[in-house]
């Protein structure tokens, strides 16, 4: 039997090497004949035009290539097919290894090293070690549970909290609106992977960063937003920084992307800045797994990773 076509709507990406990668075992392009094409049978996306998946008769699923598919719910008009976000170990380790670092580089002064460096001063500080400070995931997903393992196996104390409890050996787990002030307070290093919905969306606000931990080790709360910019509030990030409630951020992602030239989060002092970069989506990596799972749905085998519509993740 023939396969279908893959249609591939990859907007700021190459889709160059995408579609390459693809065609090793179907037919992909760019655009449907028309649009009410019946040879498409699934779509790889990421940030699809709008109405582009709509008039598809023979659509079976939608493949996102990010781990995020807040990207693909933008459109009214998706077609209520299954929806599988993309899991693979590439990007699990490029998530734990920024995860680390910046955890790290917080808790063993990196900024103020980086300071001291430029102004020719020599001073050690007293550094506390990673048994004494509690770092905080929010999102205990597959990303946030591989980053965790790794925080433990350095000696911090790990908390985490998401919409519904999910318990992890080692890991002191919170869950819900009643679980959210506890986690807070209890969080000195704020970790953010959280996916966006209509729940979660600005939940990094001013109200939030008041909560976390600043009598700690580390001197202050700290920050680390690698899920979804729309998450956070860049003017609240601001004023926690300025007014003492935080003491640094590591940011990876923002409210409007590229940020802004004009953003004073570029050059403020105590903010790290990276340009969404901390889990690239490798095309090596990705395809392969989502034309496999293409073939057992075909052979009516059950699609993995599928995404929970009405949780929107």
């Amino acid at each position: 039997m023939q396969k279908g076509r893959i249609l591939l709507s990859v907007t700021g990406f190459n889709p160059q090497r995408w579609q390459e990668l693809l065609s090793a075992d179907r037919e992909v392009v760019l655009a449907p004949d028309g649009p009410n094409d019946p040879t498409i049978t699934y779509a790889v996306v990421w940030k699809q035009r709008p109405n582009l998946l709509a008039g598809l008769p023979n659509l079976r699923a939608i493949f996102s290539i990010g781990a995020g598919v807040d990207h693909i719910f933008t459109d009214p008009t998706v077609p209520d097919v299954p929806i599988v976000r993309v899991v693979a170990e590439n990007l699990t380790q490029y998530m734990t290894e920024y995860v680390t670092w910046r955890v790290l580089d917080h808790h063993r002064q990196g900024m103020l090293y980086r300071t001291q460096q430029r102004k020719k001063i020599w001073h050690e500080p007293p550094q506390r070690p990673a048994n004494d400070i509690s770092v905080g995931i929010m999102g205990l997903g597959q990303l946030g549970r591989a980053a965790a393992q790794a925080l433990l196996a350095l000696g911090f104390r790990v908390n985490g909290w998401g919409r519904t409890d999910r318990p992890m050996a080692g890991v002191t787990t919170f869950s819900g609106d009643g679980g959210l002030i506890p986690f807070l307070n209890a969080t000195d290093i704020l970790v953010v992977l959280l996916p966006l919905t209509p729940a979660t969306h600005g939940i990094v606000n001013y109200g939030l960063l008041r909560e976390l931990r600043r009598r700690n080790g580390l001197g202050g709360a700290v920050l680390i937003n690698a899920g979804r910019g729309r998450l956070q509030r860049d003017a609240d990030i601001l004023r926690a920084l300025e007014d003492g409630t935080l003491k640094e951020a590591s940011l990876d992602v923002f409210e409007v992307e590229p940020l802004p030239r004009t953003s004073p989060l570029w050059a403020h002092p105590r903010v790290f800045v990276t340009p969404h970069a901390a889990a690239t989506s490798d095309p090596a990596h990705l395809a392969a797994p989502m034309l496999e799972q293409m073939d057992a749905y075909e052979r009516g085998e059950p699609l993995h990773n599928l995404v929970n519509r009405e949780a929107g993740y």
